[in-house]
């Protein structure tokens, strides 16, 4: 058996005939304790298995969970390379554990198999979708079982669990088991779900997360999405995010500092900061009054290039918080580092993350934003008056949970694509018990990501 991140060895210790690669020396010298039987290699598990001849009928694990902002350097491109070489291209989004596996599987032996544990990300996670696409092309049976309730209570990372097996085969199958809460076993649970390849991949955008729901709902949504009159938010509309300021406190004035300053109100833009700033429908010129009587720091100082600028505001660029502020990283990357660019006026504001809801506002009021929440820019404006209203319907509302993902503390987070992805049915295409299951696989999916907990 071969686990490719061993850690203290509580694997390696089950198995009487076992191999583990750990890279913390630490780590490594406590798993040679705990499983003297064991053969452990000190190092970096990618350079090990671009060189190792040996080939191994399973393999187990917890491969480290690694986000792509620190999973990068020589590590990551030998990492990407591997994996290329066995055919998966990962994006440049990928976190570590999807290469770990693909790399752990090119290490098998004919009818070998798998077992490990895997971030909840499997589900809805871009990345993971090459990791699946090369498990169900190279394994005979390809099983995850979807754990709702945490399997370490002490991390904030939700974990479910993958089994395959039959290395040298091909599946056109996903075999999904959901449960409440993992318990032992000697054998895999049955599967809750078969889940046809490819329909995991025409319709529901090769994501597990779906399938969480009862095949009623899942055919209720798949109808809608292939009626010729649902819309989805991309075909009328553009989804961005907002301006980078590069220091929002230095860039963000209040009311009081920008009036104790003297800095004129043409050079003074009102905002959204986040999406708790916005109000529940539209955002208005009484909206922003209340922000200013708030003094909420809400006015963006907006300067352009080649601007003649009047001493007041040359005064603050000069100041000390100016001089700080010009040293960060995407102000000294700019030329006049002042000037933020990407401003606009949106049409739409929609919260980038949420709770129980998605919030898309109205801007009346001519307001910008910041990229803690996403500008809406409608291209279509009929089509947007028809279909806009319905954001609050229970399909639109399901459309956001099952586009969006889960973020950790029950959030719910849309990426501007998965908003793009967001879909608007016809009017009256499914009726109040119809509605009533929509309602219900709300309700299920927020418990999923722990809202309703």
């Amino acid at each position: 058996m071969l686990d490719p991140s061993c850690g203290d060895g509580q694997f390696l210790a089950l198995h009487r005939n076992s191999v583990g690669i750990e890279q913390n020396p630490v780590s490594a010298h406590r798993a040679i304790e705990r499983a003297p039987g064991a053969l452990v290699h000190e190092g970096d598990f990618f350079t090990w298995a671009f060189e190792t001849h040996e080939r191994f009928e399973c393999a187990a694990g917890n491969p480290p969970f690694i986000r792509y902002q620190t999973f990068k350097g020589e590590t990551r491109r030998r990492a990407l390379d591997l994996c290329l070489d066995l055919g998966v291209r990962f994006s440049g989004l990928t976190s570590s554990w999807a290469p770990f596996l693909v790399a752990t599987a090119g290490l098998l032996k004919c009818g070998g198999r798998m077992a490990f544990v895997v971030p909840a990300e499997i589900g809805h996670a871009p990345y993971a979708a090459p990791l699946l696409d090369y498990l169900v092309a190279h394994f005979a049976k390809v099983q995850v079982v979807a754990v709702r309730n945490k399997l370490f209570p002490t991390l904030s990372e939700d974990c479910w669990l993958l089994y395959t097996e039959g290395f040298g085969g091909q599946t056109d199958t996903i075999d999904l088991t959901v449960v409440d809460d993992f318990l032992p076993a000697r054998t895999m649970p049955m599967p809750t779900t078969k889940i046809d390849v490819d329909e995991w991949r025409n319709t529901w955008n090769r994501r597990l997360r779906p399938y969480l729901l009862p095949a009623s709902v899942r055919r209720i949504y798949a109808d809608a999405l292939d009626d010729a009159r649902t819309f989805r938010l991309a075909d009328f509309a553009s989804v961005g995010i907002g301006y980078i300021s590069g220091d929002n406190d230095f860039f963000h004035l209040r009311p009081s500092e920008a009036k104790r300053l003297g800095i004129p109100a043409a050079f003074l833009q009102p905002a959204v900061r986040n999406g708790r700033a916005m109000p529940e429908k539209q955002i208005t010129k009484a909206t922003v009054e209340g922000w200013r009587r708030n003094d909420d720091p809400v006015l963006l100082l907006r300067l352009t290039r080649d601007q003649e600028l009047p001493t007041v505001v040359k005064n603050y660029l000069d100041s000390s918080a100016g001089h700080a502020a010009r040293q960060g990283y995407k102000c000294r990357n700019r030329a006049p580092w002042y000037a933020v660019p990407d401003v606009q006026i949106p049409d739409f504001v929609l919260s980038y993350m949420s709770g129980r809801r998605a919030n898309l506002v109205r801007n009346s009021a001519g307001v910008s934003c910041t990229n803690s929440v996403h500008a809406i820019r409608v291209r279509n404006r009929p089509l947007a008056a028809e279909l806009l209203p319905r954001w609050s319907t229970p399909f639109v509302r399901l459309s956001c949970e099952l586009e969006g993902h889960a973020l950790g503390g029950g959030m719910l987070k849309l990426e501007p694509r998965e908003a793009g992805r967001i879909a608007f049915p016809s009017a009256g295409s499914f009726g109040k018990t119809g509605e009533e299951e929509l309602e219900d696989a709300i309700g299920t999916l927020q418990r999923w990501r722990h809202y309703a907990d």
